[in-house]
């Protein structure tokens, strides 16, 4: 195959006030014809600033100090700006990582796709408007003749997406640059970009460069891998060597920190990384992973180690595989942390016993929720129909359990979450929390309660306040609530000036808990990153000690080293404390090992639920069965046969008649579009609502109550 893209010691540094930051240093790669080439790596590791100079549009502070980017033959980094401006978006495209910032929301998808077609071809205005009809349909956009005029407002996450897809492939590039294309996408989303993207890339034989820290997502898209860390590759090989022998303790330790019914069943934390990736702006004098490795001596923290070839076309930049540095090594050294899992030999490192300090008391029972948004239109603003978001939800959380609530976004997840903490005053039904019943309840009383029960919000960003340093964003709610009080941290003593100690030491100890130093408590939110945010944002929940914690993805925004920091976090807690969890997430993964609970919703109502074991091992309903198929997952003998779901989630407001999913499901029979299904009872926990399976007629008690709320 024909080189497209080869990349050959490319240096880039960004010029701070604090001093220079080696953002990309001596990174080298080729991709060919046809090829999908996979970066994996944390945050900060330069994965974005090494697409961004391919592309030259690095920020003010950028610059390009060495190396070359030839893009077939042509040395990108030679060219003056009106001849890139040419290449960009003909012969190279970029599907940028945030959608929603990276299209004008001013312009409609036609004007913004059309920008790119009159650049690059020399099309008529009725040729333009159908090649732009013709490009909306490929990427799959429903209805694209009348939606092609809309703004990017008016569309879902996922249809932003595809539009950024869209106008990546108007030019018809031979180079794509995805970079992480997939993040916070629903894994039925998820699975149709990535279809997308293998389909075009097959038909015209396109190079892809993609950036991803979901392993899972490699897996299934890579021809090569590369690990980066630091600002420079440390492994890279094709990808069965890589995802069948990882070699470089970085690359084991990522394989080690995903989560995983196995974990969760043998009772084991997840694997860790500690520290956090060393600024960029550092001087390194030996192997930069070497303050975090558990298989370092006196060698690489002394000098940098150069690439070694464990095998044809697998390399990697490790003392350990160095003939030299072998000699070297302290004896039975390269032994050391020949499999990552956490040691075994101390009760310490194991997870408390899922029994412990727990008793199977119900703490919140919720029974026919309703969350009803209403539609008002003409001048004196009438009621003239209502957004159902919660339409009948029935669920109950045990104190020291974990209920994953799963679905595609757009199902009112958030809005049950919101709606138990009585965030969102609920239209319909019963929430009773310890057996008091908080619809209605005084506001008093209900403020009260708030350090009993609290909430993790999806965008860490939007719920931090700007203008606050976090130790003041995390004190907020121990004043308020009266919590983080002395005798609350066993720490003695009397008078104001104690107190104050106490709630200090417990910010530094809420910070180093979630992985964030002390000193950190000085700083805005717009000093961290996304990851770092979210942090903040569990260290503010746990601040105040409650009972119940509603996580609303959580981890969806972390690498899986964080995750794995996190989820460690949130198990022990749980433990320790007998927190219970409502646990609202897409990531398969992550409900297989915290998970006791899962229910699936779509469109409002809950439509299976059961425990862990049940719904991902023996998933009834089609809806089930399509969002596990769609996960991608790294082991080959793992993967499911994938059950694309066609068309995207109904309005809420004007829900299908009969069952709600008969328009998207492969097995639909006109019983499932005259009337909503009954439940099916498989056992003691399982059960779904589908017509493909008998309907029980006897259903009694918390089953009875949801049959009768959803009639």
């Amino acid at each position: 195959m024909s080189t497209i893209l080869q990349i050959n010691n490319l240096e880039t540094v960004l010029h701070t006030p604090a001093g220079p930051v080696w953002a990309v240093d001596g990174i080298t790669l080729e991709i060919s014809k046809g090829e999908t080439f996979v970066l994996i790596g944390e945050s900060g590791c330069g994965k974005s600033m090494t697409a961004l100079s391919v592309m030259r549009l690095l920020p003010e502070v950028g610059e390009i100090v060495g190396g070359s980017v030839r893009l077939g033959g042509v040395d990108l980094l030679l060219q003056p700006e009106i001849a890139m401006r040419t290449i960009r978006g003909k012969r190279i495209s970029m599907i940028f990582q945030e959608p929603m910032l990276s299209l004008n929301p001013v312009m409609t998808v036609a004007a913004q796709i059309g920008e790119v077609l009159k650049r690059h071809f020399n099309l008529g205005v009725a040729a333009t408007q159908k090649r732009i009809l013709e490009i909306l349909n490929q990427v799959g956009i429903p209805d694209a003749a009348r939606r092609m005029e809309e703004y990017p407002f008016q569309f879902s996450g996922g249809m932003k997406q595809r539009m950024m897809i869209a106008m990546a492939l108007a030019g018809e590039p031979e180079l794509l640059i995805a970079d992480e294309p997939t993040t916070a996408l629903d894994v039925t989303i998820q699975a149709q970009v990535l279809d997308l993207l293998r389909t075009l890339q097959q038909r015209d034989g396109m190079a892809i460069l993609l950036i991803t820290h979901d392993l899972g997502v490699a897996a299934e898209m890579a021809h090569k891998v590369a690990v980066m860390y630091a600002g420079e590759i440390v492994e890279t090989a094709n990808r069965a060597q890589f995802f069948q022998n990882p070699v470089h303790p970085y690359s084991r330790k990522l394989f080690a920190s995903l989560p995983g019914k196995a974990r969760r069943r043998q009772g084991l934390p997840l694997a860790v990384i500690r520290g956090n990736v060393p600024p960029l702006s550092s001087e390194f004098t030996g192997c930069r992973f070497a303050k975090r490795c558990d298989q370092a001596w006196g060698l690489c923290h002394d000098a940098a180690p150069g690439w070694v070839e464990v095998s044809a076309g697998h390399k990697v930049r490790c003392h350990l595989f160095s003939e030299s540095a072998k000699l070297e090594a302290p004896a039975g050294w390269l032994e050391k942390g020949a499999t990552d899992a956490p040691q075994e030999s101390s009760t310490k490192s194991r997870l408390l016993s899922p029994n412990h300090l727990i008793h199977e008391a119900c703490l919140l029972s919720v029974s026919a929720l309703k969350v009803y948004f209403p539609i008002r239109k003409g001048l004196m603003k009438r009621v003239t129909g209502y957004v159902k978001a919660v339409d009948g939800v029935s669920l109950a959380i045990y104190r020291g359990k974990t209920l994953a609530l799963v679905g595609e976004s757009g199902c009112g997840k958030t809005t049950v979450g919101k709606g138990i903490l009585q965030l969102i005053p609920p239209s319909a039904g019963s929430v009773q929390y310890k057996g008091i019943e908080l619809v209605r309840l005084e506001r008093d009383r209900l403020r009260k309660m708030r350090a009993e029960f609290q909430l993790i919000f999806q965008d860490p960003y939007s719920s931090l306040n700007p203008r606050m340093r976090i130790v003041d964003i995390i004190e907020e709610g121990m004043n308020a609530l009266a919590a983080g009080q002395k005798e609350d941290v066993g720490i003695a003593g009397d008078g104001p000036a104690m107190a104050e100690m106490t709630k200090a030491a417990r910010v530094d100890a809420l910070l180093e808990s979630v992985g964030l130093p002390p000193e950190a408590k000085w700083r805005y939110p717009h000093e961290f990153s996304g990851g770092q945010r979210q942090r903040i944002a569990i260290a503010r929940a746990l601040a105040v000690n409650p009972k119940l914690i509603i996580c609303d993805e959580p981890t969806s925004a972390l690498d899986v080293s964080v995750q794995a920091q996190i989820l460690n976090l949130l198990k022990n807690l749980q433990n320790r404390l007998g927190l219970a969890y409502l646990f609202i997430t897409h990531n398969i993964s992550v409900v297989e090992y915290v998970a006791d609970e899962v229910a699936v919703m779509y469109l409002g109502r809950i439509v299976e639920r059961g425990s862990v074991d049940d719904i991902l091992e023996n998933a009834r309903h089609p809806y089930t069965q399509a969002l596990l198929s769609a996960v991608p997952v790294v082991e080959p003998e793992s993967r499911r046969h994938v059950m694309p779901l066609h068309g995207d989630l109904p309005s809420p407001a004007n829900p299908p008649r009969g069952c709600h999913f008969h328009p998207r499901c492969p097995h639909v029979m006109q019983v499932c579009r005259e009337s909503y299904p009954g439940i099916s009872i498989f056992n003691s926990t399982h059960t779904t609502r589908c017509y493909l399976y008998p309907q029980d007629a006897s259903a009694s008690g918390e089953a009875q109550a949801e049959v009768q709320a959803q009639a």
